[in-house]
């Protein structure tokens, strides 16, 4: 290559590396390009936000249509187009309830008696983001009352506990056509009611015996995780066959029903709800869920589209619950409300619904810290699950003694036959009367409840803002460690204390198993693996859960002990040789899995021969 090629190759290769360089997109392009595409997930679910080029319309033209003509007024309630946002404040001992004037709506409810885990007022929602608004048409026109201004009967509303109130915001029509929000609220509880009362309209609204209302919220952030918050939050939904069931918590969802009436829709954080009932049902439902990935004030954005159905009195009663989700809470409003709190799927949820829960608040009625009564259901339940302990330590110390028979077999036999290996185990388990998985099933056995804690304590309110020793919040987990996120594990920013003890008592509640049951191999080393997965997946679990789960290790290793002194390893070893001695007859029958399994090994003993010939 001469010096003159070789030059002009140096300058192409320079001008690309000056292009990749300069022209590469910055930082903030690549970040508006995120909420591009974010913004289109949004649309797609029907909660787009409004960018600062609609926010500059909607300004312009709220400030043209404040101009009134003619026009406007002849327009159907033209009059209540244009005007002044202002707030009706009502409220009781639980509530403090704030109602524009523009829509009628309920602008922000702020649950009194709660506090965010940064100690400020808990709101559940507040702002323009939020719409409550009933879509039908009248004349020519097109009418979402969340954008008209409604005129209130009173400014503000404090209502005494055993007393109650209402409040009427009225869209005018004219003066004898109307429709009414009448807001009534008792001096106790997290209800608010609302009915809705169409009057003279019939023949301006058409199709008046529905309508269709639609409800959206984005819902404030309150607890101390944010990840973990969004992990409980999505829209829940219960028809009036009795079923609840819900959208994606993981992912933007969204889901359209007409099949089924509903009874009631809820916008369900991880531990506050705002549930909207409706009495008379809901005839077809269109729900959805976002997550706005770049927002660190709000946890997800919720939207739910309703058409509602008349009653016979040609009211629309609904009914609101804004308040926690405490199950017995929930319980007491009717309406099966306490399915909002997810016990978990299938045979967990009635573990936790009929055992772990009617224990928890039994010890609860004591007013004990909530560490000692997490201590108190650990022993009971270890207490109850004793006899399967003892039975699993039992049939690992019976395999622990046939260990240097079994390592005499497979000598004899040598490992590369495996299949006949086990067969000759399996006679050998037979003749010394041992069951071979009767260390596994009474752990199996016990698996569900374990589920069925990890389910019960994310679930369970009343950790809420609990402290126990080092940790501030039982529901959330213990940083004692933080650091920077580390992408390659997550983004965990932190060490849980109590997770890294949990993790621990599980590593040496693996060894001494292992001592107990003469594990070798691989299987001597599986068990070691499995807690340091539940290091990494359990840190930002509930430091109330990783208790729960060191205290269960704790309480194992010492009924262990105690069972040790019970179970005398020489005594095994004469009774296995009794049982050898015995004849074939006069011992148990054969159970059908040990006959299958000796079928199944019998078979491929067969093929491999087979092989081997060939």
């Amino acid at each position: 290559m001469d010096r003159n090629t070789f030059t002009g190759l140096f300058l192409i290769m320079a001008i690309i590396a000056g292009s990749i360089y300069f022209l590469k997109p910055s930082e903030a392009d690549l970040k508006k390009e995120r909420e591009v595409q974010h913004q289109d997930s949004l649309k797609k679910a029907g909660l787009a936000k409004t960018t600062a080029a609609n926010k500059t319309t909607a300004n312009f033209d709220t400030a043209k249509t404040a101009k009134v003509d003619s026009a406007l007024l002849k327009m159907p309630f033209g009059a209540a187009s244009v005007g002044k946002q202002e707030f009706v404040t009502i409220q009781n001992k639980e509530l403090l309830v704030k109602l524009s004037t523009q829509g009628g709506k309920v602008a922000s409810v702020e649950l009194k008696n709660y506090k965010t885990f940064d100690k400020k007022p808990l709101i559940l929602f507040d702002g323009d983001k939020n719409q409550f608004g009933l879509k039908f048409a009248a004349g020519v026109a097109n009418i979402n009352t969340n954008n008209y201004f409604f005129t209130p009967s009173v400014k503000e509303l404090n209502v005494a506990e055993k007393d109650s109130g209402s409040v009427t915001l009225r869209l005018s029509y004219s003066p004898t056509q109307y429709i009414d929000y009448v807001y009534t609220l008792k001096g106790e509880g997290f209800k608010l009611g609302l009915t809705i009362k169409p009057t003279g309209l019939d023949a301006v609204i058409a199709n008046s015996s529905a309508l269709n209302l639609n409800w959206a919220a984005s819902l404030h952030k309150q607890e101390k995780d944010m990840k973990q918050e969004r992990q409980y939050s999505t829209v829940y939904y219960y028809n009036t066959d009795g079923d609840v069931d819900y959208l994606s918590e993981g992912k933007d969802d969204q889901k359209s029903i007409s099949d089924k009436k509903m009874n009631w829709v809820a916008f369900k954080q991880h531990f506050f709800s705002n549930v909207l009932i409706a009495k008379n049902s809901i005839a077809k439902t269109d729900i959805s869920v976002a997550t706005d990935v770049n927002d660190t004030t709000d946890v997800k954005q919720m939207k739910a589209d309703l058409s509602l159905t008349r009653g016979a009195d040609g009211t629309f009663p609904l009914e609101f619950y804004f308040g926690p989700n405490r199950f017995n809470t929930l319980k007491d409003q009717g309406h099966d409300l306490d399915k909002l709190v997810n016990l978990g799927p299938g045979p967990l949820k009635y573990i936790n619904r009929f055992a772990t829960l009617p224990i928890f608040n039994l010890l609860n009625k004591f007013n004990w810290n909530y560490g000692l009564i997490i201590l108190v259901l650990t022993v009971l339940l270890k207490l109850v699950l004793s006899p399967l302990t003892y039975k699993s330590y039992l049939s690992m110390a019976k395999m622990r003694v046939l260990k240097p028979e079994m390592d005499e077999i497979k000598a004899k036999v040598g490992e590369d036959n495996p299949t006949l290996l086990q067969q000759e185990y399996l006679k050998l388990y037979k003749k010394a009367g041992v069951n071979p998985l009767g260390g596994c099933l009474p752990l199996v056995i016990q698996m569900p409840i374990v589920i069925a804690f990890f389910k019960f304590f994310p679930s369970l309110f009343e950790l809420r803002g609990q402290s126990f020793l080092w940790m501030h919040d039982l529901s959330t987990y213990d940083s004692v460690i933080k650091f920077a996120p580390i992408s390659l594990i997550g983004g965990v920013d932190h060490i849980s204390l109590m997770c890294l003890l949990m993790t621990i008592s599980t590593l040496i509640y693996t060894y001494f198993n292992n001592q107990i049951s003469g594990a070798t191999g691989q299987m001597k080393y599986i068990g070691y693996i499995t807690p340091l997965i539940f290091l990494f997946t359990l840190n930002s679990y509930p430091s109330g859960l990783n208790y729960y789960y060191f205290l269960a290790n704790m309480f194992t290793f010492l009924q262990q002990y105690l069972i040790k002194f019970m179970v005398d390893d020489k005594k095994i070893h004469a009774q296995i040789q009794e049982n050898k001695k015995k004849p074939e007859d006069t011992k148990k029958k054969k159970s059908g899995f040990s006959a299958k399994m000796e079928e199944m090994m019998r078979q491929q003993q067969q093929v491999q021969a087979k092989n081997k010939k060939s």
